[in-house]
C-alpha cells in the first residue's frame, strides 16, 4: 500500500511539474532560512554555557540613580567581591579580572601589539573550570606567573612549549600555565591571564569585573535583598569622607545605590551597558529573527497549502474515479499526505544544497563562523527529517482533507466550482497574510536602514573626516613633540594633536573615569555624585577635531595654571552634576573621590564619544598624560603617498615599535558593524519572503487564468481589449495585496516602535515609508501576476472556447 501511494504520488507530480517546481522551490527556501537562522539562534543563546557550574554564576554591577537616569555599571571597586563572599555563606566564591592597556611584547625578532591581557584573582581558572593543557589551575596564579593560550604561546615561542618561558612584559613575566583557548560563545575572550595583586579596600567606585558562585539552591533575589546592608557598612563612610558630607547626606545618597546580580548566561543578550568587556549581543535580536524564522517558514507551508488546493480542479475527477472504484476517505487523505511528505522531503534535500551555498555570505553577514559540518551532523539531521515530517503532515493536512471530501457525483457531472467554491475565502485569506507578512518585512527594513543611516550621518559633534590617528607615539619619547612638528610643517597636514583618547575608542574597553561632585553641591546646585569619564588631550585636540565650545573658554598656553587643576566639561557633565545652564557650571569646582580639586574652564558641546546608541555621558577634559598617539588632519588625495611618508619620518627615528595607524571614520564605522549586519540579515530575510509570497501568487494567477479562460475567450468576442482583461485579472489579486497593506500598518508601526526605543538617538517613523512599502507590495504583486494575465489577454479566443 505504502510503495501504491509513493508511485501515485511520483506520477502526480510528474505530471504537475509546474505547481510542484514552485512548491519545491517555495518550501526549500522557507526550510534554508528557517533552518540557518535557528542555527544563529542557537549560537546566541549558548554563550557562557559550557562552563561546569554556569547556572550558579553571577556577576555583580552597579545601578545609580542620576539627575532622573540610571547608570549601569558591570565593574564594581575592589572589595566588592571579597566582601560579598565573607560575608554570606551562600556565596562560594569570588573572582575578579581587571583589562590591561594594550602593550607591545618583542620576543627576539618578534614584536606584536597586545589588546587583549587582563590581571585576574589567583582562583579564576578554578572558579570558571577552565581547564589548563599545562599547569595546575590551582597554583597556576598563586603568585606572580601567566596563564596564556596555545596560540599566544605559538606566536612568541613557536611550536615548543611556553610553559615556564618568561614574558618581556611588566618586568618579565614567567608563564606558569596554558589553556587550549576561549570558546567563541563566551562574553569575554584574553590570550594571557596575569596575576593580579588585588589590595583594593575600596566599595564606592568601578574597575574590577567581578563574579560570584552561589551554593545550588541558593535564590539571587534573596541575596540581593541583603545588599543594602552592605551599602550601608561600606558606601556610606567612604560618602561622607570622600565627599566632605554629614553621614545624614551621605545615607541619602547611598538610596540611590544599588548592587545588584545578573546571571552568567544573560551578559551576552541582556547586559548593554557601555562597559563592556566585549560587544555583546541583544535579546531583542533574538526575539525578531525568532520571530523572521517562524514567519518565512509559515508563510512556506501557507504556500504549499494554497497551491496544493487550487491545484485541486485537476484532481478532481481522478479523485472521484477513485471513490467509485472503492477509495475511502482515509485512502484519498494517505495517498494526499504521501504526495505532501515527498514534496517536503525532496524541499529540505533542495534546503540543504542552499545552505552549502549560502553559507559563507550568511556567516559574512552575522558574524558567526557556522561550519557546514553543523548541518550534517547526525542529530542536526534527525532534527530535519522530524522538521520534514512536521511540515509535511501540517502543510498537507488541509488540501488532504480538501480533495477527499469532493462528492463523487458533482465532480463526474463536472461541478468542481461548487466544491472549490467553499475554499475561496481561506485562499483568499492566505494571499492577504502573505502579503501582510511580506509588507511588514519591507516596511521593517527600510526603518532599520533608516536608523543605521541615521547612526552614521548623525552629526557627532566634532569632524573625523580625514583624521589619521598614529598610534603609540609615546614611544618617541622626549621626541614626540618634535614629530608633532615635523608633520605640522607638511602642506598636507591642516592641525594634529598628542592624545590617547580617541572618541571613537570609548566603547568600554578600558574604563578611565572616577566618582566625582560638584564641590558647591549644597549650595543650591541638584547634582550628587556622578561618573565621569576623563580624556587627557593637548591644546591642539578642539581644533584638529573641530569641537565647538558652549561657554568659557578651551585650554590656552598663555594661561599657565590650565596644567593639573583645569578641566573643560560636556554638556552633559554640566545637568548631571546640576547645575542650570553651561554659563553657571565656569570657575565652579569638581571634587574627585579622593579629595582632588578641578576648576571649570569651559564647557564643550557635547560630541558622541560612543555609539549613538548611548547616551552621551559625562565627561572631564584635562591637560597632560600624552601617553597615547597622534591625531593628524589632512587635506590631501594622495593619502598613501602621506602615510608612506609620515611611516619613512617614523622609521629614521630608528624605534623598536612599528609604524600603525587607522582612520577614524574607518573605526567609527566598525562600532555600527553589528547594526550593519542586522540590517542585511533583514534585507535577506524580506527578500526571501516577498520572493515566497510571489511564488504563491504565481500559482494563483494560473489557477484562476485556467479556471476564466472561457469567460476570457468570451469577452474578448464580445470586444473586450488587452488591457481591459489583464485590469479584470489583476484586480482579483491587487485588493487582497492592499488589504494586507492597510493591515500590516498598524502592527508595524507598533513593532518598529519598540525595536527604535533601544536607540538614544533614533530617527521618527514617517508616513511615505508605509506609503513606498505599500507600493513596492502593488509593484512586485503586478510583476508576479503580469506574466499570465497578458499571456490570458493575448491568447486566441476561438482556442480558448475550444477548452473543454
Amino acid at each position: 500500500m505504502i510503495f501504491n501511494y509513493l508511485r501515485i504520488a511520483i506520477r502526480s507530480l510528474k505530471n504537475n511539474r509546474a505547481f510542484s517546481l514552485i512548491n519545491i522551490f517555495g518550501l526549500a527556501i522557507g526550510l534554508a532560512c528557517c533552518t540557518l537562522i535557528i542555527a544563529y539562534l542557537a549560537d546566541e543563546v549558548s554563550y557562557d554555557r559550557f562552563y561546569p557550574d554556569f547556572s550558579q554564576i553571577y556577576r555583580v554591577g552597579i545601578k545609580l540613580n542620576q539627575n532622573g537616569g540610571t547608570a549601569d555599571y558591570p565593574d564594581p571597586d575592589a572589595a566588592v567581591g571579597p566582601g560579598i563572599k565573607n560575608t554570606y555563606p551562600e556565596v562560594l566564591a569570588a573572582t575578579r579580572l581587571v583589562p590591561l592597556r594594550e602593550t607591545y611584547i618583542k620576543i627576539g625578532d618578534k614584536q606584536f601589539k597586545e589588546r587583549h591581557i587582563v590581571a585576574c584573582d589567583s582562583n579564576f581558572f578554578r572558579f570558571f573550570s577552565i581547564p589548563l593543557l599545562e599547569g595546575d589551575p590551582a597554583t597556576a596564579l598563586a603568585g606572580p606567573g601567566a596563564v596564556v593560550t596555545k596560540e599566544f604561546g605559538r606566536k612568541y615561542f613557536g611550536d615548543s612549549s611556553a610553559m615556564g618561558r618568561t614574558l618581556p612584559i611588566y618586568g618579565g613575566i614567567k608563564i606558569t600555565g596554558v589553556i587550549d583557548r576561549i570558546p567563541d560563545n563566551a562574553h569575554f575572550h584574553f590570550d594571557a591571564f596575569l596575576y593580579g595583586n588585588f589590595h583594593g579596600t575600596t566599595w564606592s567606585n568601578i574597575g574590577f569585573y567581578t563574579y560570584l558562585k552561589l551554593a545550588k539552591g541558593a535564590d539571587p533575589a534573596k541575596l540581593m535583598a541583603k545588599f543594602p546592608d552592605l551599602t550601608e557598612k561600606y558606601v556610606v563612610p567612604e560618602t561622607v569622607h570622600d565627599m566632605g558630607v554629614s553621614l545624614a547626606e551621605a545615607r541619602k545618597e547611598a538610596k540611590d545605590w544599588h548592587f545588584y546580580l545578573m546571571p552568567l548566561t544573560d551578559i551576552h543578550l541582556r547586559s548593554q551597558t557601555k562597559y563592556e568587556l566585549e560587544p555583546n549581543g541583544d535579546i531583542q535580536y533574538v526575539y525578531i529573527f525568532g520571530a523572521l524564522a517562524f514567519f518565512i517558514l509559515l508563510l512556506a507551508c501557507v504556500n504549499f497549502a494554497n497551491l496544493s488546493t487550487v491545484s485541486s480542479a485537476r484532481r478532481a475527477k481522478e479523485v472521484g474515479i477513485r471513490k467509485v472504484l472503492g477509495s475511502v476517505r482515509a485512502q484519498l487523505i494517505g495517498q494526499f499526505l504521501a504526495e505532501s511528505l515527498i514534496l517536503t522531503f525532496v524541499s529540505m534535500l533542495v534546503a540543504l544544497a542552499l545552505i552549502s551555498l549560502v553559507l559563507p555570505l550568511f556567516n559574512q553577514l552575522s558574524g558567526k563562523q557556522l561550519p557546514l559540518s553543523l548541518f550534517l551532523h547526525p542529530g542536526a539531521i534527525a532534527k530535519m527529517m522530524g522538521v520534514v515530517l512536521l511540515v509535511g503532515v501540517l502543510a498537507g493536512l488541509y488540501p488532504a482533507f480538501f480533495l477527499s471530501s469532493f462528492q463523487t457525483i458533482a465532480v463526474l457531472k463536472g461541478g468542481i466550482a461548487e466544491s472549490t467554491g467553499r475554499q475561496v475565502p481561506l485562499r483568499k485569506g492566505m494571499v492577504v497574510f502573505q502579503f501582510m507578512i511580506s509588507t511588514s518585512f519591507i516596511v521593517s527594513t527600510v526603518f532599520v536602514y533608516q536608523q543605521l543611516r541615521y547612526m552614521q550621518d548623525k552629526k557627532l559633534g566634532y569632524d573625523s573626516t580625514r583624521v589619521l590617528m598614529i598610534e603609540d607615539t609615546y614611544a618617541l619619547r622626549k621626541d614626540q613633540l618634535a614629530f608633532k612638528q615635523q608633520l605640522l610643517a607638511d602642506s598636507r597636514v591642516i592641525s594634529a594633536t598628542i592624545s590617547r583618547d580617541v572618541p571613537v575608542d570609548r566603547v568600554g574597553t578600558e574604563v578611565d573615569g572616577s566618582e566625582v561632585y560638584a564641590k558647591d553641591r549644597n549650595k543650591g546646585a541638584n547634582g550628587g555624585e556622578i561618573h565621569a569619564f576623563f580624556f587627557h588631550v593637548d591644546y591642539d585636540y578642539l581644533s584638529t577635531l573641530n569641537m565647538q565650545m558652549a561657554a568659557g573658554r578651551y585650554f590656552n598656553p598663555s594661561f599657565t595654571t590650565d596644567s593639573g587643576v583645569a578641566v573643560v566639561i560636556n554638556e552633559a557633565a554640566v545637568h548631571d552634576l546640576g547645575w542650570t545652564n553651561n554659563e553657571a557650571a565656569l570657575d565652579k569646582t569638581i571634587v574627585e573621590s579622593g579629595q582632588k580639586e578641578y576648576k571649570v574652564i569651559g564647557v564643550v558641546k557635547d560630541f558622541n564619544y560612543t555609539s549613538v546608541k548611548q547616551k552621551i555621558a559625562p565627561l572631564m577634559m584635562m591637560l597632560g598624560r600624552n601617553n597615547g598617539g597622534l591625531m593628524v588632519k589632512i587635506k590631501t588625495a594622495d593619502i598613501n603617498g602621506f602615510i608612506a611618508d609620515t611611516k619613512r619620518k617614523w622609521a629614521a627615528h630608528d624605534l623598536q615599535t612599528p609604524f600603525s595607524w587607522y582612520f577614524l571614520d574607518d573605526r567609527f564605522a566598525a562600532l555600527y558593524l553589528g547594526e550593519k549586519k542586522t540590517g542585511q540579515l533583514f534585507t535577506l530575510m524580506t527578500i526571501v519572503a516577498v520572493i515566497i509570497a510571489c511564488l504563491g501568487l504565481i500559482g494563483l494567477v494560473a489557477f484562476s487564468t485556467q479556471q476564466r479562460t472561457k469567460e476570457i475567450g468570451v469577452r474578448k468576442i464580445l470586444g473586450a481589449s488587452v488591457q481591459q482583461v489583464v485590469v479584470l485579472l489583476s484586480r482579483e489579486f491587487l485588493w487582497l495585496v492592499g488589504l494586507a497593506f492597510l493591515i500590516s500598518v498598524p502592527v508595524t508601526a507598533v513593532a518598529m516602535h519598540a525595536w527604535l526605543n533601544n536607540f538614544a538617538y533614533r530617527i521618527s517613523m514617517t508616513w511615505w515609508v508605509f506609503l513606498l512599502a505599500g507600493a513596492a507590495a502593488v509593484f512586485i504583486a503586478l510583476a508576479a501576476i503580469s506574466v499570465h494575465t497578458i499571456r490570458a489577454a493575448l491568447a486566441n479566443p476561438v482556442d480558448s472556447l475550444r477548452i473543454e
